[in-house]
């Protein structure tokens, strides 16, 4: 796998979009150290995935070789959720398969990496929970599948924390599982205090159990109750806190939008939040 040359600090600029044109080169100006490519159902088509394939292409040679391909999240409305089942969602789960094959087979070409979803949230997983035996039982078959797509991905997948009993971080069972399963993750710093229902001190404490794992973040901030995406420093997260226990060896991209799509100023506002709190830390120490 690609190893990026070591960086000064923790924080650094990782930014997010699809590949829409317009919208990749408005992120593309600010010469992000990773990008990461948003997907939909509409990439998936042949003109599409030739679109997507292409975009990769130009970023990885003009801007940065750290690339990251975020799976889609739904399917005519429906979550891709590791637990859907093949005769309950026959066409998401088929989409789910089909989609995912055409993303290994992408990422390892270009030599870039897939973000997957372990689980989502709401009641949608909830109810998909409901359509297995108990809940150890939905975990199961999540981490079956999870082992089974990385190792078709040979070194290529990363698993994302959703807010949902069957694939989270801060449950100390499940974290123990994740350890065990030695899974390449993804943290999204919002979906861990969510689905801690806003508890800071639960939250230090899943990141710094799993910090040897995480090899990529999401930094998005949330008042810790519902999924609500905000700019670092307008939610309840104590990112003072978080910065030292951040993995070092990881990246990241602010998963903040903006009002519009084409633009990704609270992405940009979010890193120099960030950025200036680890300066003042830095200065601190001498």
């Amino acid at each position: 796998m690609l190893t990026l040359p070591k960086r000064p600090g923790v924080v650094q600029l990782g930014l997010k979009a699809s590949a829409e044109p317009a919208q990749l080169m408005d992120r593309l100006q600010y010469r992000p150290r990773t990008f990461e490519f948003f997907t939909s159902a509409a990439d998936f088509d042949s003109a599409g995935f030739d679109r997507l394939k292409n975009a990769i292409e130009f970023v990885t040679q003009n801007v940065t070789k750290d690339v990251i391909v975020h799976h889609p999240m739904s399917f005519h409305g429906v979550h891709l959720d590791q637990l859907l089942d093949p005769k309950r969602q026959p066409e998401a789960y088929q989409f789910l398969q089909q989609s995912t094959a055409q993303l290994l087979e992408l990422v390892t070409a270009e030599n870039c990496r897939l973000l997957v979803h372990g689980g989502y949230g709401g009641s949608e997983s909830a109810a998909l929970i409901q359509d297995y035996a108990s809940l150890k039982e939905a975990r199961e078959v999540v981490f079956a599948r999870l082992d089974e797509l990385l190792r078709q991905g040979d070194g290529h997948v990363m698993i994302e924390n959703g807010i949902t009993a069957s694939f989270m971080y801060g449950d100390p069972q499940l974290d123990e599982q994740i350890i065990q399963h030695q899974l390449p993750l993804v943290c999204d710093l919002s979906h861990l205090f969510i689905g801690l229902k806003g508890d800071m001190a639960l939250t230090m404490l899943s990141l710094k159990r799993l910090k040897p794992l995480i090899q990529h973040y999401h930094l998005v901030d949330s008042l810790g109750q519902k999924h609500d995406s905000l700019p670092l420093g307008t939610g309840l997260i104590d990112w003072q806190q978080v910065l030292p226990v951040l993995n070092p060896q990881a990246t990241m991209i602010y998963e903040v939008p903006d009002a519009t799509d084409a633009t990704c100023a609270d992405m940009l506002a979010s890193y120099h939040y960030l950025r200036h709190l680890e300066v003042k830390t830095l200065e601190s120490r001498g």
